[in-house]
């Protein structure tokens, strides 16, 4: 299906110079929303999602009830928005189009994932692909992380990255190839 013809664009929103993507229209037809989900499931190598807020989201939890072998999704959140237990909360610094900022995302998170070998295998899903900074950051900082599950430790591994939209001329790609490939079901250019 060509999705492509769904986007909107808002020029110069939230600030001068951004050109908006808005995702929302996949929101308002049930087929489409299905059918979108169910492609961008089966682009995730991995059986875990690690999904930012918020429109990250929308689209990740939906991808649980499609025929692929996505078995947990992963919410990597801003500041105050996950409940923890002392220990548990773990912050990584991002940087961002607009600027430095932090999300968080909880070990016990990661703990119910469903390990393959020795590692915790994640597919990092985003709704759109620009300058790469919170996908890098974030990925970075899962790429850091062993968790214990059932006594055995696991390494945690960013397995490939998988994007609704990519903004084609913007460096997002670049950055993020040295990490895990890159996947995207939608390509867009800023002009």
């Amino acid at each position: 299906m060509d999705y492509k013809q769904f986007i909107k664009f808002y020029p110069d929103f939230p600030i001068k110079g951004v050109n908006f993507v808005d995702i929302i229209p996949f929101l308002q037809d049930k087929k489409l929303f299905r059918s979108l989900t169910d492609d961008l499931a089966a682009m995730c190598a991995a059986p875990n999602v690690a999904a930012p807020e918020a429109r990250g989201f929308l689209f990740a939890a939906p991808m649980l009830y499609s025929q692929a072998n996505i078995q947990n999704v992963i919410p990597l959140r801003k500041k105050g928005k996950l409940p923890f237990s002392e220990g548990d909360l773990i912050q990584v610094e991002i940087m961002k189009e607009y600027g430095p900022d932090h999300v968080y995302f909880r070990n016990s998170d990661l703990a119910a994932s469903q390990p393959t070998g020795d590692t915790i295998e994640i597919s990092f899903f985003d709704d759109i692909l620009a300058t790469g900074g919170t996908a890098k950051g974030l990925a970075l900082g899962l790429n850091a992380q062993k968790v214990v599950i059932g006594g055995k430790t696991y390494k945690v591994k960013v397995k490939d990255f998988v994007f609704l939209v990519e903004i084609d001329d913007l460096p997002g790609r670049e950055r993020l190839e040295s990490i895990a490939p890159v996947k995207s079901l939608i390509h867009v250019t800023e002009g």
